[in-house]
C-alpha cells in the first residue's frame, strides 16, 4: 500500500510579543493543494508559544480529518518558518524557555498516535497561506475588541 503523504503549514503569532495571538493551519496533500484551513484566536501568548499551539491544533485537526487508525500511514511534513520551533521539535536545539516544555511534551504525546512525522523549517515567503490566515485573525479580533 502507497503511504500517503500530508503537508501541513503552521504559522503562530502575537502582536506585542506577549501579546494578542493567533494561529493559522493549512493541510495540503502532496501536490500542495489545501484540503482545509484553519485559523483561531489563542488569547495572550509569546510568538514561540503561538508556533507551537499551531503545531498541536494541527495534530488535533489530522486525527479528526483523517481518523485515528489512518494518521498511523500517513506521512506527514508539517512545515514552519520558525527556526526555533521546527529545530526544537526535531531535536536539533534544546528547550530552554520553561514556558515552552508543556507544550513540546503535549506535541510528543500526540506524536505517538501517528506514524512518521516531520517538522521542516521553510522560509516566512513559502508560509504566506498559513501568516495571511493567522493575521486575518488577529485583525479579526483586535477590531472586535476595539467595539466593545
Amino acid at each position: 500500500m502507497k503511504t500517503e503523504k500530508i503537508i501541513v503549514y503552521t504559522d503562530g503569532g502575537s502582536r506585542g510579543n506577549p501579546g494578542p495571538a493567533a494561529i493559522g493551519v493549512v493541510i495540503c496533500d502532496e501536490k500542495g493543494n489545501a484540503i482545509k484551513k484553519y485559523s483561531k484566536s489563542i488569547g495572550i501568548r509569546t510568538n514561540n508559544e503561538a508556533e507551537y499551539e499551531a503545531v498541536i491544533f494541527a495534530l488535533g485537526k489530522m486525527k479528526q480529518l483523517f481518523g485515528k487508525e489512518k494518521v498511523q500511514d500517513i506521512d506527514i511534513e508539517i512545515r514552519m518558518d520558525s527556526e526555533l520551533v521546527a529545530r526544537q521539535l526535531s531535536g536539533l536545539y534544546k528547550i530552554e524557555e520553561e514556558k515552552l516544555f508543556p507544550l513540546f511534551i503535549k506535541i510528543w504525546n500526540l506524536k505517538m498516535d501517528f506514524g512518521n512525522i516531520s517538522f521542516v523549517e521553510i522560509p516566512r515567503e513559502k508560509n504566506t497561506e498559513a501568516d495571511r490566515i493567522l493575521n486575518e485573525e488577529l485583525d479579526n479580533k483586535l477590531s472586535q475588541s476595539r467595539l466593545l
